[in-house]
């Protein structure tokens, strides 16, 4: 390979353009890519996605010391929802660089399993990383600020930190002296990929559904679904 793929809109929305264009390339490629192309001549993410989850936490974990004066606990939940998989997913979608991933013709054509969320998170880390390598500690500052600590006054407004179905549970017992309860609704797919379709009810009344690989999974959704489906998010403490 020996001509560099124009990156100039991808650099455009990530706010950055790199002196070293290989290591955008290397950040955007999977290792499923280098099985079905052997000759490719850069390596896969897995290394700049290691050093951009550690730049990504020192950086989200400065920014929260520095503005608010909660406890450990309270900084250590916002920031893991601040960095988990399903966020940096998000942002991922936000930055539209799904297209320009390089990944086997398997992996491309599996885009909406629980693993393309996790090579689209990782994805982010590895562009962090490779930032960091091409501009330093400011550049992957002003990246990270701009599409991921730029999400916390959300993650806080609606308390998306708090494991929902703890929430859920304490609220209705709170407010209407109940106890909420789940049930599969539908169960459909092979062993090895099911998907669970799961209610949550308040007495009789079904409040909201949700969907998941897992049986947890889904009543983690549905329990988000219906804290939003019963207004029960809460505004959180403001910064200093």
């Amino acid at each position: 390979m020996t001509d560099m793929p124009d990156f100039h809109p991808l650099e455009e929305r990530l706010g950055h353009t790199f002196r070293d264009r290989s290591l955008l390339l290397q950040a955007l490629t999977h290792r499923s890519y280098l099985n079905e192309h052997t000759d490719f001549p850069y390596a896969h993410n897995e290394r700049l996605e290691f050093l951009g989850d550690a730049v990504l936490e020192l950086i989200v974990t400065e920014h929260l010391y520095k503005n608010y004066a909660n406890p450990e606990g309270d900084l250590t939940n916002w920031r893991a929802a601040l960095v988990n998989a399903r966020t940096l997913a998000g942002i991922s979608h936000e930055l539209h660089f799904e297209d320009d991933l390089m990944l086997s013709k398997g992996e491309a054509r599996d885009k909406d399993s629980k693993a393309r969320m996790y090579i689209l998170a990782n994805g982010i880390e590895a562009i962090i990383g490779a930032i960091y390598l091409d501009g330093g500690t400011p550049a992957a500052a002003k990246f990270i600020h701009a599409h991921i600590i730029s999400h916390l006054k959300q993650i806080l407004e609606l308390e998306l930190y708090v494991d929902a179905k703890s929430k859920f549970q304490e609220t209705a017992q709170e407010l209407l002296g109940v106890t909420p309860t789940y049930k599969v609704l539908e169960e459909k797919g092979p062993d090895h990929q099911k998907e669970f379709t799961v209610g949550v009810f308040l007495d009789k009344d079904l409040v909201a559904v949700g969907r998941g690989t897992s049986k947890q999974e889904a009543q983690v959704a549905a329990a988000e679904a219906g804290l939003d489906a019963k207004s029960w998010r809460t505004r959180a403490p403001a910064e200093k």
